[in-house]
Formats: C-alpha cells, structure tokens, sequence
C-alpha cells in the first residue's frame, strides 16, 4: 500500500493510463477525459453511432473487444443503469461508456500497445457492428448476470 503514495510510481501508472487514451484518441476514438489514474473510458455512443441506445452500444463494444482482442472490460452505461418508467418504457443511462480498468503491477507497455493495435482492428469493422438485446435478467444488478442476444 505505501507504494501508491511513491512519486515515480503514480508518475508511471498514471502516465501509462494517459498514453492509452491520447493513442485512442489518435484514433480517432471519443474518450472521456480527463483520462485518470486507473481507467480510460470509452464514449461507445460515439464509438458506435449506429447502434441505438435500447440495443446497448456499450455492451457491444465491450463484446467486441473481447471477441477480437481477448480484452476484458466493462459497460457503464444503459446496461448497469438503465430502467423503465411506471409504464414500462426505456429510460437510457445519460451515458454509454466503456471501462478499460489498469490494475496495478499487471499489465506492460506491450500489453497498453496491444490494446492499441486491437482497436485500430475494431475500427475497420466498426460499421458491421449490431447491437444486443436483453434476453433474461435479475431483478437488481442486472450488468452482473443479465444474458444478452445479437440483434438480427
């Protein structure tokens, strides 16, 4: 624990973070920033125009990277915080994000550079991309256990 409060090494994990993002950046990828310490986050709306809120763009991003690269993440969007209205309807999260998390003492820069050329991969097919519907989900919590299909 003493370790996170040693200058060069917050100087290294957070550097290594904002290497991530300004590289997405580069590409022409929307993240939220200020980039931070721990995590880049991904604005998948803009990532995936196409897919409409109610199909889950984050969660196809996070799919995506995944099926292509091996690179776990999470969606922080109307997956984890979407509802439905007294009637029913869908009420979107203000957001559809996705978590890129960097533990501790984990990852490489050849592993951050990975993640790079994974993306540079997931732009090319970014426009065949569809989204997901919600096949079964609990009652709370649903972005723990919640089962998705492709749409069409």
């Amino acid at each position: 624990l003493k370790e996170v409060f040693e200058h060069d090494y917050l100087h290294y994990r957070i550097r290594s973070t904002t290497y991530l993002g300004e590289k997405l950046k580069e590409l022409g990828i929307s993240v939220i920033s200020p980039i931070g310490g721990h995590a880049v986050y991904i604005d998948a709306k803009a990532f995936y125009p196409h897919i409409p809120v109610e199909q889950f763009p984050g969660q196809a991003l996070a799919i995506e990277m995944y099926k292509l690269g091996g690179i776990r993440a999470v969606e922080i969007g109307s997956v984890m915080f979407g509802s439905k209205d007294e009637e029913g309807n869908f009420v979107p999260a203000k957001m559809e994000l996705v978590r890129m998390a960097i533990p501790r003492r984990v990852y490489t820069q050849s592993h951050i550079d990975y993640v790079i050329e994974v993306f540079s991969e997931l732009i090319k097919h970014k426009d065949k991309v569809k989204g997901y519907k919600i096949t079964w989900e609990p009652e709370f919590l649903r972005h723990f256990t919640a089962h998705f299909q492709p749409v069409g």
